[in-house]
């Protein structure tokens, strides 16, 4: 080439490059901006300090704006607003709620949004989220339920290190439980058998459930079903009998584990006071119990496990984002949840709120902080069920342990007596 074909070219290629560049901005100034309205039950400076940081919050084509709603009312707002045409186009909410809601929600096709590229960008519980035709939510933080320890308690009694399996809690109770000449217990073991008192009831039967293999509602493909209480092949007793039988037994003061009844003080209080050894609470309660006692000596640990079971598992509850059906900018609220849902933002998010995040790619990177590091290691673990109505279960469930520990109810006719209710709410 000579040299005046070299610089012909090279005068047409810089016409061609400033060409596209002027048209690539003409492209993008002309396209309007999507406003997205996003509620959620998250503090708002919280949100807004995570925009502030995130590129998200400079962008002319996603405007985001957060509103914070009371968890105590969101049902109630909710449905109000989609009545009169201004609901939110977005809503981040724990699964539960997303969950009963999702006759609200827009499903996300798996042509937008691969089944693949879920499963591997989420940890497992994610997956209540997958359905037969697409994505109902995409996770954002993960609250793993864990049990913290009383290191004074166990020191004392010359324990070295906490159980790692329920059935260790017999003798352990036996060992720690402390009673007064009126044989009221002064120290328990353990908080387990109870509800009322019973700090996080529900998550922590869930959990038992879950682990024996009672998934309490599953899903057959094409609708959930409640299968709470359901024999299992080769098994001589269903595992929520199993599960059940352990949780209750604790409260029977027959029993020489005897550890726990309804005249003592709510699980959490008694462990801050330093009268209970094991308290079983969700990562995001740390910063409260060391607020109420600076001077209590414990430490975390990943929940008990079976021995049966070769899974490891804890009750997690999951944040969310999700697209809301009746959203004038189905486009841009995806837009908006994908980026909020991006490892860089999920990272700002876990940090803002002090809880592990639902990406995978995130948990593989274990920081150095002694609680974070049992956190993370808790969140891989961490499963749900497909909840109807919590406050309707949770009542259904109270009554099922009342009635076993109560002695109203033989264990099976309990279980079966809350599966029918459950399945009343998930029919309605």
């Amino acid at each position: 080439m000579s040299k005046f074909q070299l610089i012909l070219t090279i005068v047409f290629g810089i016409f061609i490059v400033m060409g596209v560049l002027v048209f690539s901005f003409v492209r993008t100034s002309s396209v309007p901006p999507s406003y997205v309205t996003i509620w959620g039950t998250i503090p708002q400076e919280i949100f807004n300090e995570v925009l502030s940081q995130s590129p998200l919050g400079k962008s002319k084509i996603l405007i985001l704006t957060y509103v914070q709603k009371n968890s105590d009312t969101f049902d109630q707002d909710f449905v109000e607003a989609l009545a009169s045409g201004t609901g939110p186009d977005v809503v981040l909410l724990p699964h539960e709620e997303i969950l009963k809601n999702q006759s609200k929600l827009f499903t996300i096709p798996y042509t937008s949004y691969p089944e693949r590229t879920f499963k591997d960008n989420f940890i497992q519980e994610g997956e209540l989220f997958l359905s037969s035709k697409g994505v109902l939510a995409l996770p954002l933080t993960v609250d793993p339920l864990v049990m913290y320890w009383n290191r004074d308690i166990f020191n004392n009694a010359n324990l070295p290190t906490p159980p790692t399996y329920w059935d260790e809690f017999y003798g352990l109770a036996q060992k720690l439980t402390t009673k007064d000449g009126a044989l009221n217990i002064t120290r328990s073991a353990v908080a387990l058998g109870g509800w009322r008192n019973v700090t996080n009831a529900k998550a922590l039967v869930s959990t038992l459930l879950l682990q024996a293999g009672d998934p309490i509602v599953k899903n057959n493909g094409t609708k959930n079903d409640v299968v709470l209480g359901d024999s299992v092949q080769n098994l001589p007793i269903s595992p929520a009998v199993a599960a059940l039988t352990f949780y209750t037994e604790f409260s029977n003061p027959a029993k020489p584990f005897y550890s726990w009844n309804p005249a003592l003080p709510e699980s959490q209080n008694m462990f801050i006071s330093g009268d209970l050894a094991t308290y079983f609470g969700f990562a995001s309660e740390i910063s409260s119990l060391k607020l109420k006692n600076p001077n209590l000596n414990f430490d975390v640990t990943q929940m008990p496990q079976s021995r049966n079971s070769g899974d490891k598992i804890t009750f997690g509850e999951l944040q969310a984002f999700a697209i809301v059906k009746t959203s004038k900018t189905i486009g841009g609220s995806f837009g908006a949840i994908t980026s909020l849902t991006s490892p860089d933002n999920v990272a700002l998010f876990a940090r803002a709120l002090h809880l592990p995040p639902a990406s995978r790619l995130l948990l593989a990177s274990v920081p150095k902080d002694p609680y974070l590091t049992i956190f993370y290691q808790s969140s891989l673990w961490s499963m749900g069920w497909f909840d109807p109505n919590a406050p309707y279960t949770e009542r259904s469930l109270q009554i099922m342990i009342e009635n076993i520990t109560g002695g109203k109810a033989r264990l099976e006719v309990a279980i079966s007596k809350a599966r029918d209710e459950i399945k009343a709410m998930l029919n309605n």
